[in-house]
Parts: structure tokens; C-alpha cells; sequence
């Protein structure tokens, strides 16, 4: 047997981890020394205490690893454990990576500063075009992918031809603190019918200051502001829902550097007080 503080270094781990293991009744001494207190461990604990640091070095959070060990988890039902782990790291991975890319765009535009690329806003009239619209409440604004699968698989089904540009229209849901209410348009000719979910019509043209941004989505907050600036200046207000026009993206480019899109938001001059 073996002192706890040989334990420990024996396996790489603090005094106190092995303390807080045996308080969780992870591992538990062999033997504790009635006289002095002393914690004393087996060589055969080894295995055990390396399948808990092993698990808690993927992520499982002590409470679940408890539920593993005392449970006597089987191999197919751990399998499926560590599937949801890797599903659930992989997702992290994928925000850090989001957010990595949010900081080198950042670092670009402050390093950029003064030589910035300048948006020229111009104030139009809106095409009238033909669109299928699917309209839904999403968790926030990148989380558009599943509206657009299912309004292609729709469009594709019914035999649909869809056609530039594609757009989503953001409503302005004041009741709405949580949610963003989204809808996702493709361009499409022919006959095709609406349905409970999605709505073919003709996009009512509107007067809009529009700006053209090229570059990734996640640098749009750029075109954002001067499209305000230039409203508050030129002495305008919102009359609509805003636009975002898609005019090239990651199905024809391979670097987001290229993607190019149109911001819209309907106005009307500022009616005096």
C-alpha cells in the first residue's frame, strides 16, 4: 500500500485531488490509519483513478464520471457517451473557431483603421422579383441553415427553379427578447405554389438605402454603420424590415474574403415634430 502523497505523485495528481476524489466517493482509500488518519492506496486503484482522469481530461464533469464508475457503465453504453462528448467538443470547436475568426476580422479592421474600405450608400428603388419565402423564429442571426435546407428541399420537391438573388428579411418583433424572426428568400421563376410554410409572392418593391459589402458575414457590422450614419445624417428613418441580399457566397467562392453582400433597409424621410 502507499502513503496518499505518494499516491498522488505516483499518478501525477495533487494531494487534494485525491482528497476531493474519496469526499466525491470516486476512489476511496484502501485503509485510513485510525490513529493518525493516514490515507493509504492500492496499486490495483490504479486502473480505476486512470479511467476517471481520463474521462475528466475529454470533458465529463466529475458528477457525470461518478455516474459512470458507480453505475458500472458497459462498453456500448459508454460508447454512446463518448459519442455525445465528441459531438458536444466538436461543437465547441466549431464556436472557437467562430470566435477565433470574430478576433482576426476585428484585429483586421482596427489595423485597417483610416484606410477602411467606404461604402457607398445608395438610395433606390427595390426590384420587384418573384421569391419563395420560408419565415420561422430562430435562436439568433447565424442560425438561418435549417430554414434554408428546408426551403430548398421545398422548392427542389415542387419541381421549382430557383434563381438570384437569395435574401433573408429580419421583422421587427418588438415582443420578441430571445428570438429573431428571420425570413429566408430564394429568387425562383415558374409555377411554383406556396404551401402552410412557405409563401411564393411578389417581394413588394420598396424605397431602401442600400450598401454593397465585400467581405465575410462576420465583417458586416462595418457596412451596419455607415448604412446608420447615413440615415441619421441625410435625415431619414427605418420604414421596414431590413434586408440582406446574398449576392455571391460560399457556393461559388472559396474564400469568404470574395463573398458579396447588399444590405437594404427601407426608409422615409424623418417627418418633423
Amino acid at each position: 500500500m502507499f502513503k496518499i502523497g505518494e499516491f498522488a505523485k505516483l499518478n501525477r495528481i495533487t494531494i487534494s485531488t485525491l482528497r476531493h476524489y474519496d469526499a466525491m466517493n470516486l476512489i476511496k482509500p484502501v485503509k485510513t490509519d485510525e490513529l493518525t488518519g493516514y490515507r493509504y492506496y492500492s496499486a490495483e486503484q490504479m486502473p480505476l483513478l486512470s479511467r476517471i482522469l481520463r474521462l475528466k481530461e475529454m470533458g465529463f464533469s466529475l458528477e457525470e464520471i461518478t455516474l459512470i464508475i458507480k453505475g458500472n457503465t458497459g462498453k456500448d453504453a459508454l460508447m454512446e457517451l463518448l459519442c455525445l462528448k465528441q459531438t458536444e467538443v466538436q461543437d465547441a470547436i466549431s464556436r472557437e473557431e467562430e470566435r477565433l475568426n470574430s478576433l482576426k476580422d476585428y484585429m483586421s479592421y482596427l489595423n485597417q483603421e483610416g484606410k477602411a474600405m467606404e461604402y457607398d450608400v445608395l438610395l433606390k428603388k427595390t426590384d420587384n422579383i418573384k421569391v419563395a419565402g420560408l419565415r420561422d423564429l430562430i435562436p439568433e442571426y447565424t442560425a438561418q441553415g435549417p430554414l434554408w435546407e428546408e426551403l430548398g428541399d421545398y422548392i427542389n420537391k415542387n419541381h421549382g427553379k430557383m434563381v438570384p438573388p437569395c435574401m433573408v428579411i429580419y421583422y421587427d418583433s418588438k415582443e420578441l427578447l430571445n428570438a429573431v424572426d428571420a425570413e429566408v428568400l430564394e429568387g425562383i421563376t415558374g409555377e411554383l405554389k406556396g404551401s402552410d410554410r412557405v409563401n411564393v409572392r411578389y417581394l413588394e418593391p420598396v424605397q431602401a438605402a442600400c450598401v454593397v459589402h465585400k467581405g465575410p458575414y462576420s465583417a458586416l457590422s462595418h457596412a451596419y454603420e455607415a448604412l446608420s450614419a447615413w440615415i441619421e445624417e441625410k435625415g431619414y428613418e427605418i420604414a421596414g424590415p431590413q434586408r440582406e441580399l446574398y449576392l455571391k457566397g460560399e457556393w461559388d467562392s472559396e474564400s469568404q474574403e470574395d463573398y458579396i453582400t447588399e444590405l437594404q433597409i427601407p426608409v422615409e424621410k424623418k417627418k418633423l415634430p
